[in-house]
């Protein structure tokens, strides 16, 4: 199968996934998110598909309170980005989207401490006006607000923290999976 090909392939299981999510079946969504990485990652496709389909797992486990996995991810996600040393904007944004999402998670978790850091080295690597919520929210923690969890969704979707929404998803390019496609059931949504 050419490269061409398996890109259409991945990126409509992809597209499938996020019709899941938007639906609340995340469970389905994290099966073809799997599958599109693995067939991305197969295919040699350019590391941008691993790095959104990884963006939309993570989604999907912080829409369904999977914590743990998150935290374990990000932490060893931002350890990555401090042994490359890299300084482009592109670099400084993705790692510090990457402690965006630990900082929030550990804000819903209840560990604000852990969460006010993480969300202010995010702010201090990805630098001012580019992470909004992270912005909205710390201005909270620093006014001695209340941040709930329910809050906290309020101000990830005012400012466009989740990538799958409903205006950026392609439904035509969903197609639903051929049954000689297998999806795994997999415990970890990043092992195969």
């Amino acid at each position: 199968m050419n490269h061409e090909k398996t890109h259409e392939i991945h990126l409509a299981i992809a597209e499938t996934g996020k019709l899941h999510a938007l639906k609340g079946n995340h469970k389905e969504a994290l099966r073809h998110y799997r599958e599109a990485m693995r067939l991305a990652v197969s295919s040699r496709a350019p590391e941008v598909f691993f790095r959104h389909y990884t963006q939309c797992v993570l989604e999907s486990l912080e829409l369904t309170n999977e914590f743990d996995e998150i935290i374990q991810f990000c932490n060893d996600a931002h350890e990555h980005y401090n042994k490359l040393n890299l300084n482009s904007t592109l670099h400084r944004r993705d790692h510090g989207s990457i402690l965006e999402r630990l900082g929030m998670v550990q804000l819903k978790k209840g560990d604000i401490d852990a969460g006010r850091t993480a969300l202010g080295l995010a702010q201090h690597v990805a630098g001012e006006g580019v992470l909004p919520a992270t912005e909205e929210v710390l201005g909270w923690l620093m006014r001695g607000f209340t941040v709930d969890a329910a809050r906290l969704l309020q101000s990830q979707r005012r400012h466009h923290y989740f990538v799958v929404r409903a205006d950026k998803v392609d439904a035509a390019r969903a197609k639903r999976m051929s049954s000689n496609i297998k999806i795994p059931d997999q415990e970890s949504v990043f092992t195969g």
